[in-house]
């Protein structure tokens, strides 16, 4: 799965339909990260991302505008705990970018709907995944890298992965849209943080196998984030040099 750096900065050639609520690799993606790290609106949608390519596909595939800023934030499982990192903001609507031409009776809304509710994610935990049926992995790829988590555990030479959320609702999709991918791979019952939301991890023993599934062929489209799948590599990188004898 390795890919130079500089591949990865190239200038983005993503493949996104007309329609970005059309059934399609980059819409899933895209609404991927919506439902796992953004707030919508009847007239905005903002999606945050630590990786800078990722947030540069997903204004390619929706438009918008793009802000930078460092922040501090607890992590999710130990709200003890406070890390520091770069954060992207993409911004659709209220000033009209992103969001559609405007039709003569003024009544064309966000991405060309009247409201948030024609949307497949309206903020109010209704997501209607359904159009995205055919691109199953791109969607969990944006889910992961929108709320998810991947890891290298030290006290047992394995690969964690998890997805965490205040939205119940969502990881219980999660959990469903897992369970029908073409791998292996058991999930955990859903958990409470400290922090008030919900976690839940995937099978230590089939984290390997979904990670690649998962980010399989991912360059072909430019659809994930580099980072993200760069911290799956080192993870899997890990895990086989602990069980070398």
């Amino acid at each position: 799965m390795s890919e130079s750096v500089e591949q990865e900065d190239a200038a983005l050639e993503i493949e996104a339909p007309a329609d970005p609520l059309a059934g399609h690799p980059a819409s899933a993606y895209f609404w991927g990260h919506v439902a796992g790290s953004g707030e919508v609106s009847d007239s905005n949608i903002e999606v945050t991302t630590n990786d800078e390519r990722s947030a540069r596909v997903l204004a390619a595939i929706a438009g918008g505008d793009l802000e930078h800023e460092t922040t501090s934030r607890e992590y999710a499982h130990d709200a003890s705990i406070t890390r520091t990192e770069d954060e992207y903001t993409l911004s659709i609507g209220d000033d009209g970018k992103g969001s559609g031409e405007d039709h003569a009776d003024g009544t064309e809304g966000l991405l060309g709907r009247s409201g948030a509710l024609g949307l497949p994610v309206d903020g109010r935990g209704n997501y209607r995944f359904g159009a995205f049926s055919g691109c199953d992995r791109e969607l969990l790829r944006g889910l992961l890298e929108g709320c998810g988590t991947i890891c290298f555990k030290s006290s047992s030479g394995t690969v964690g992965i998890s997805f965490v959320h205040d939205d119940r609702d969502l990881l219980e999709l999660t959990r469903e849209l897992i369970a029908a991918c073409p791998v292996e791979a058991s999930v955990d019952d859903l958990s409470e943080t400290s922090s008030g939301g919900y976690w839940f991890g995937i099978d230590d023993d089939d984290a390997p196998a979904f990670g690649a599934w998962l980010y399989e062929d991912c360059a072909e489209t430019g659809l994930y984030a580099p980072s993200r799948r760069r911290k799956l590599e080192r993870s899997l990188e890990q895990a086989e040099a602990y069980d070398e004898p």
